[in-house]
């Protein structure tokens, strides 16, 4: 993962909630992104740990499976490029650039225009076939805070012509939110002459997630009955969604007294099982605590939808100093979150 994406994530993290804050970067919920997604272990089995002793979201490997290399465009043109017309967020999607005339030393750029996000959330690789991996590219990336302009670049030897095209196998990933991308591909072959190729614009989606059941002002009575309420994740875009986890932490203090894995009990509805309660971990850095829930067992199609149906007590022991807790569900595939909301509650004592 490059220093820039490290940046932007640490940022944006920054500007939630302060708890939410602790959650996340404790790695409950987000994680890095450098290769193909992998499956979060399933509720109630033993998490990885973090330093600092926090579930992690699960290993991430980079078994780069080699990508298509057929060329793209027409045999006039010098270079061509093409990419998916969706980027679901949190997923890699191909793009492909042919080149059609010999660079010697070459220089291969893309200029990179986003609307709705910003382009310090875009990650573009490169697949390199000789070490079978996949490679960040140079980034030089636009001013100010909010930079909606960038530039991805790689040197490149090729001996191509239209007889003999080369093509170089990409993907792209937008880690942030929805909206359009623009992409205008240029080469500099060494000689003094630039190609370009048509720009293409894609749109980055995500499935649509709800969260019912938990209003404003949800309060839990110590001792008392579990509040029910589900998440429903619909995935609205053209592409599978595999691994679908949630995340759900909690976090609450006052008067040197915290919530412990004891004082909470959170239940998940499983077909064919009913309600099982979900292990929690505390996070080893704060004193939060929180749980992977597992969202399916096979990957989510295009225009289907999974349910989590879950329930949340707070037992009669837990500090009667605590009145006042934040807690949040964030759903991700693999070790990619594309979804998070805070569900905050307060606690009060048996009438």
């Amino acid at each position: 993962m490059t220093a820039r994406v490290v940046r932007q994530r640490t940022s944006r993290v920054r500007t939630t909630a302060a708890r939410t804050a602790v959650a996340l970067t404790a790695g409950l919920l987000l994680a890095g992104t450098a290769g193909p997604a992998q499956a979060a272990p399933a509720a109630g089995t033993a998490l990885p740990r973090t330093n600092c002793g926090a579930p992690a979201a699960g290993a991430r490997t980079d078994a780069a499976q080699a990508p298509s290399t057929a060329p793209v465009g027409k045999a006039a043109q010098k270079l061509s490029f093409k990419v998916a017309s969706q980027l679901p967020i949190g997923l890699w999607s191909p793009a492909t650039l042919t080149l059609r005339t010999p660079l010697d030393k070459g220089t291969v750029r893309l200029d990179v225009s986003s609307r709705g996000f910003s382009t310090d959330s875009v990650t573009v690789q490169r697949y390199e076939p000789g070490s079978h991996r996949w490679v960040d590219l140079n980034t030089k990336p636009g001013g100010g805070s909010w930079p909606t302009h960038g530039v991805f670049s790689f040197p490149l030897t090729a001996r191509a012509s239209a007889a003999r095209p080369y093509t170089v196998a990409l993907r792209l990933q937008d880690l942030d939110r929805p909206g359009t991308l623009t992409v205008a591909p240029s080469v500099k072959d060494g000689h003094g002459h630039t190609y370009r190729a048509p720009a293409r614009t894609a749109t980055a989606t995500r499935p649509q997630v709800t969260v019912a059941g938990w209003q404003k002002g949800t309060v839990l009575t110590r001792g008392g009955a579990a509040h029910p309420f589900s998440v429903t994740v619909k995935n609205t875009t053209n592409r599978a969604y595999p691994a679908l986890t949630a995340g759900w932490y909690a976090f609450g203090e006052a008067k040197g007294k915290a919530l412990t894995t004891k004082d909470l009990v959170l239940q998940q509805y499983r077909a064919g099982q009913g309600w099982r309660t979900v292990p929690l971990q505390a996070n080893g850095c704060d004193p939060g605590l929180g749980a992977v829930l597992k969202a399916g067992d096979r990957p989510l199609a295009p225009g289907r939808s999974a349910v989590l149906r879950l329930r949340l007590s707070v037992a009669a022991t837990a500090p009667r100093e605590v009145t006042n807790a934040d807690s949040g569900i964030a759903v991700s595939t693999g070790d990619q979150s594309f979804y998070s909301r805070q569900l905050p509650f307060a606690i009060r004592a048996r009438g």
